[in-house]
């Protein structure tokens, strides 16, 4: 093995005695795009929802918990995946993200939420994370499906449009400093130093997201 290596590393540094340019060329451009293709393949594999939830640690904990919000059922029959939520769609920003979660697979290796009492134990740091994530980038992975320019605020209720119109189009926040806890549990949020998250206390989603976004926001009740 060690001498076929050696035999095709020789002949890989020096000038083909044997084969034209041309045929090189062509060789080296299906080569690329036989490359390219597998490398897109296997991006695109570790972008479904199944293959994040092929581990007991998001199938058993963070998916499960998905399941009952409007985000996994609704009455327009449209399911945001896992990605549509923690990966952004545009090429150059998914592979950032991509090489940005790799290191979860040391996490995976040596078990850092292999039970759920770990993963409780650990969960407010993991929130955390996530949401210094998504206020750094404007909140990308949600506005994959949500859009300003898109919404219509006039077929809102009347704190959410008020919510929007005063804090979202305006840029004083993004959608994750009022929708924490949409899509999964919030974590024990007393731990949290520093900061005030009592009006996320409420329920994840329906009258108690309605409830803590104006708490949050510091809304009246009228």
């Amino acid at each position: 093995m060690w001498g076929f290596l050696k035999r095709l590393w020789w002949i890989i540094r020096r000038p083909s005695a044997y084969f034209s340019l041309g045929f090189l060329t062509m060789g080296g451009f299906v080569m690329g795009i036989i490359f390219w293709g597998g490398f897109n393949t296997a991006l695109e594999v570790t972008n479904t929802e199944a293959f994040c939830t092929s581990c007991h640690e998001m199938r058993d904990n963070v998916f499960e918990e998905l399941k009952p919000t409007i985000h996994y059922s609704n009455r327009s029959g449209v399911r945001a995946s896992c990605p549509d939520c923690h990966v952004p769609h545009n090429w150059t920003n998914k592979i950032a993200r991509k090489m940005q979660a790799s290191k979860e697979v040391w996490g995976k290796i040596f078990g850092t939420i292999n039970t759920r009492e770990k993963f409780l134990e650990h969960r407010l740091e993991l929130a955390q994370h996530e949401w210094a994530r998504l206020e750094a980038n404007d909140s990308l992975e949600c506005r994959n499906c949500h859009s300003d320019e898109s919404m219509d605020i006039t077929r809102q209720s009347k704190r959410a449009a008020d919510a929007h119109e005063r804090f979202l189009f305006t840029g004083e926040k993004t959608c994750i400093s009022c929708h924490k806890g949409i899509a999964h549990q919030l974590p024990d949020m007393a731990a949290a130093e520093g900061e005030d998250h009592a009006g996320l206390l409420a329920p994840a989603h329906g009258e108690g997201l309605l409830a803590s976004t104006r708490s949050y926001l510091g809304l009246s009740s009228d």
